[in-house]
Formats: C-alpha cells, structure tokens, sequence
C-alpha cells in the first residue's frame, strides 16, 4: 500500500493539478508533432523529388524563414484581437491546407510562395497556445505546464523523424499528407474541447504592440533568448558541417543527435516538477550557461563519441530551459496583450533560425578553432544577461500573480 501512495504522489506532482482543456492541447501538440515530417525534409524533397538546385533550394528556405519572422507578430495580433482558439485552430487548417498545394506543385515560382505561405501558418499557433496555458494554468503552474508542452513537442518530433525517413521511401507527397492531417486533428481538438481563454477587452486599454515594445524589461528578456537562440541552434545548422569536415560520416551526427532527443524524453519529465519549485530566472540562466559550456565542449572533440558527450551537456542545459521562458513571458504580460507577448518572443526563435547558419557558418570557414569556444561565451552572455534581469522578473511577476 505505501508503494502506491508513494507512485500515485509521484505522478501527482508531475501531471496534477492541471485543466482538462490543457491536457487537450498536451494531446493535440503531440499528435500535430507526430506530423511533423515536411520540416526536416525539405531540403532533401526540393533536391531529389522536384529536381530544384542547391542554390534554389536556399532561396526556397530562406522565404521559409522570412514567413516565420512575420508569422509571429501576426499570430500574437490576432491571439489577442479575434482569440486565441479562432487563431491556433485558422492557424492549423491553413497549414493543412498549404501542406497538400506544396505536396502538388512542381514549379519554382509556386514553390517560393508556397513556401513563404508555410513560414507564416505553420508556426501561427505558438503565440496562441502559450496564451492558452498562461489564461488556464496558476502562475505556479505555468513553468510545469509549459515543460510538459516542451515534452511533447519533442517526443513527437523524435518518433516523426524516424518515421518520416521511412515513409520518404514510399514518397515524399505521402509526407504532406500525413503532416496536414495531423494539423487538422490538432485545430479539431481544439475547436471542439477547448473554450476561449481571452479575457474581455476593455475599451480602455486596446492593446497595441507599441504597449510591448515599451516594456523594456521584456525587450531585455527577448535580447537575451535571441542571443542563446544563436547558440542553441547551431546544433542543427554547424555543428553537422562542423563534423564532416573532420571526416565524420553523416551517421555520427545522426548518433549525436539521437543523444539528444533520448535526454529530453527521459530526463525532462523527471526533473520538471522539481526544477519549477526554484526560481525561473536562475534555471534559466543555468540552462543558458549549460548550453554554452556544451557546446564550447565540442572543441574538443574529434570523434562521434566526443560529440556525443559534447551534445549530452548542452541536452541538459536545455532540460534546464524546457518551460521556463513560457512561464517569464506569461508573468511579464498583462492579460489582454499575452498574444503580441508571446509573438514577440517568438520572433527571437524566428530571427535566431534565420541569423544562426549565416553567423556560425561564416565563423566555421574563417576561424574553425574559435567558433565553439565563441559560441560558448555567447551562451555565458545570454546567462549574465538573464541573471541580470532576474531582479525585476521576479518584481513584476509578485505584481501580476
């Protein structure tokens, strides 16, 4: 009998206490993420498939990334201006929509604006189901439910990408097919089973990004990810350049990176709970910090085990990360503005995506032997910074709680 109470506690602190409309959208973002198949393969759909240059290729993702930026300010507006179910469930039904003409199309011109087309709806529910959790969840909550999201996200995308690779042999339009489904289910679930959060807008107060782009403090916040953005995503745009260059085969980045989705999945619901009882601002300036020595780490290795390593360390400062920066921007944002919140801190991840391969790119063919460790400080930077502006997180945070 004690074995259970104790395992039913257990349990207990890592998914209780939490509304059943957020479940919901826990379930439906793991579905939508089991989906996510055409992201990864792009590159290699465009190449093989379409028959579309290497240089066109980097045109067509580059418009991806242009979407993307203007995706977020846009998806925050509407969060907060017609609601945030209106906003995740339009999002995902024009992604699934998108999904099926780009699967069809097969000239340069259609590709550019369908890809365009994707950067902006793909990510449009973001903004509104940050917003979603901060309305559902109690402030104590928030960093909880933010890395069980976190989770999910993460855990779908690991089976979706071993998935995707097989079902790629059978072609690749069966991958857009499979992705836009599973888009539909999600924007279904939530049309269905979860109630609009957004609170009643006063007249008084319309809310206008300009009301964001005053807050300093929260400028300062989205500086600071953008800066770790920088870091973090070199993991998946140098570092496999990085390793073939030292006459690794692709199958050691590919054993890398297996580290990394293995940690997240097992660590990071293990530590979740425990790490939300401390306060978010030193967790994640810790993970930020992490994150940086790992990836300082990978000057030194050589050998697929030795960035194995080098990827396990900076994995476990992004279990530090996982749920934090959800849970800081819905404290920093007053009700009727979490949307334009949550799309601007969005925008950091989109500009981060964008500037990541120009900047570690550039440094790896100039200054091979200096790119980690400056990356590294990099990391060290946007953890001095989050620090920093601790003080005055947890000040507006007892303010707004």
């Amino acid at each position: 009998m004690t074995t259970v109470i104790s395992r039913t506690g257990f349990i207990q602190s890592k998914v209780g206490g939490l509304p059943r409309p957020f479940w919901v959208l826990f379930g439906g973002t793991f579905v939508n993420r089991l989906g996510t198949m055409v992201e990864p393969f792009i590159g290699i759909y465009l190449t093989q498939a379409r028959g579309v240059s290497l240089a066109t290729t980097g045109l067509v993702m580059t418009m991806f990334g242009l979407g993307s930026l203007l995706s977020q300010p846009v998806a925050g507006w509407l969060t907060d201006r017609l609601g945030r179910r209106i906003t995740l469930t339009g999002g995902m039904v024009a992604t699934a929509v998108t999904m099926i003409v780009l699967g069809y199309t097969t000239s340069v011109p259609g590709l550019v604006v369908g890809m365009l087309v994707l950067g902006i709806v793909v990510d449009a529910y973001r903004p509104a189901s940050q917003a979603i959790v901060a309305d559902l969840v109690s402030p104590e909550d928030r960093p909880r439910a933010f890395g069980l999201l976190f989770w999910a996200i993460n855990l779908g995308f690991s089976v979706a990408m071993v998935a995707g690779g097989w079902l790629a042999h059978s072609g690749f339009t069966v991958l857009f097919w499979v992705d836009a489904v599973t888009c539909l289910i999600f924007g279904l679930l939530v049309w269905r089973a979860i109630p609009e959060t957004r609170p009643a807008r006063e007249d008084a107060q319309p809310g206008r990004f300009a009301d964001v782009l005053r807050d300093r403090l929260m400028l300062a916040f989205v500086v600071g990810n953008l800066v770790y953005s920088l870091v973090y995503l070199q993991g998946y745009t140098t570092l496999p350049l990085a390793m073939t260059g030292q006459g690794l085969p692709t199958s050691a980045y590919g054993m890398a990176m297996a580290v990394n989705g293995l940690l997240i999945v097992v660590v990071q619901p293990l530590t979740n709970a425990w790490l939300a009882r401390f306060d978010s601002s030193r967790v994640l300036a810790a993970g930020f910090a992490l994150v940086g020595v790992g990836f300082a780490v990978t000057s030194l290795a050589s050998s697929a085990a030795g960035h194995a390593a080098a990827v396990a360390v900076w994995t476990l400062g992004e279990v530090l990360t996982a749920g934090i920066p959800g849970a800081i921007v819905a404290a920093l944002a007053p009700p009727h503005l979490r949307g334009r919140y949550s799309g601007l801190y969005g925008l950091s991840w989109s500009a981060g995506t964008l500037l990541a391969p120009l900047v570690g790119t550039r440094l790896l063919a100039a200054a091979p032997g200096l790119v980690w460790p400056l990356f590294g400080a990099f990391g060290l930077l946007a953890a001095v910074g989050q620090l920093l502006i601790g003080r005055a997180i947890r000040r507006r945070s007892a303010q707004t709680a």
